[in-house]
């Protein structure tokens, strides 16, 4: 009896290593040569050392950068989330005139040019005299990321399962209760998404930092200055970082994803409790 990989053709094979070796050999690359004892030239690589981790830790323009990035994405995911819930509820539980209009608006910056909304939010910035800062970023990256929160959950609404919200009513709670004891629950996995989603995005984005940069940089425009004298082997150490935390985030969000059922139990345990 032959296999499955047995009746593969063998091009199909060949496409998809072909595949996967585009998609992870350059980041297989940079991760290997993070440890290069010959910095980031030469090959084979050899002499593997983790001296480049440790200048890495000296290095106080490169951390003092993380940290703006990292200041930058908790407060674009607080911004994004907070204004993307309201959208989203708006977009599958409400009928208004202009509805359409609304939610075309709203995923437009989803599809435009970078470029475009940095350059839009700067000619803003200057205009109501706001001095170029972390503040100016956080803005940008917020109002940017508006859209994908938005579009998050609102599939995790689709999802939800409105007769739990109608038993909770039913069963004498106000519309304030069923949204926090059944709705809120039960877009969870939806909101934490959008929430890693966007941090990733925000740590990850330059068009739109670019425009509203002052003195302190993030992570992706230092990285960027640097390279423009040259590749060097603490921008390998600290992008296999960026690369494992990302990793790490990207298992955590499985791992949440795994008890499918837990989210439903919760709104089930919430409707009981108001009854």
């Amino acid at each position: 009896m032959s296999t499955s990989s047995e009746k593969r053709p063998l091009w199909l094979r060949i496409h998809m290593i072909a595949v996967f070796a585009f998609l992870y050999l350059p980041i297989t690359i940079l991760v290997i040569y993070s440890f290069n004892g010959g910095g980031v030239g030469g090959f084979p690589p050899r002499n593997f050392t983790l001296n480049w981790y440790r200048m890495l830790l000296d290095d106080g323009a490169l951390w003092d950068a993380v940290l703006n990035s990292l200041e930058v994405a908790f407060a674009a995911v607080i911004i994004a989330v907070s204004l993307g819930l309201p959208a989203a509820l708006a977009l599958d539980r409400v009928n208004f005139p202009g509805k359409v209009l609304f939610r075309r608006l709203v995923l437009l910056p989803l599809i435009l040019p970078g470029i475009i909304t940095g350059l839009s939010l700067l000619m803003l910035v200057v205009a109501v005299h706001l001095k170029l800062s972390l503040v100016t970023i956080i803005l940008g990256h917020g109002t940017a990321l508006i859209s994908v929160a938005t579009t998050e959950i609102f599939a995790g609404l689709q999802k939800a399962q409105r007769s739990q919200e109608e038993a909770s009513l039913d069963l004498g709670a106000n519309y304030w209760q069923t949204f926090w004891r059944v709705t809120l629950p039960n877009l969870k996995l939806a909101i934490i998404g959008a929430a890693l989603l966007i941090f990733t995005l925000s740590m990850d984005e330059i068009a739109v930092s670019f425009f509203l940069i002052g003195r302190d940089n993030t992570l992706p425009l230092e990285i960027w200055s640097r390279l423009r004298r040259g590749m060097t082997p603490e921008i390998n150490a600290i992008s296999t970082i960026i690369f494992v935390f990302s990793l790490a985030l990207i298992l955590f969000w499985y791992r949440l994803r795994k008890p499918g059922s837990e989210e439903w139990e919760t709104a089930a345990h919430a409707v009981e409790g108001e009854a």
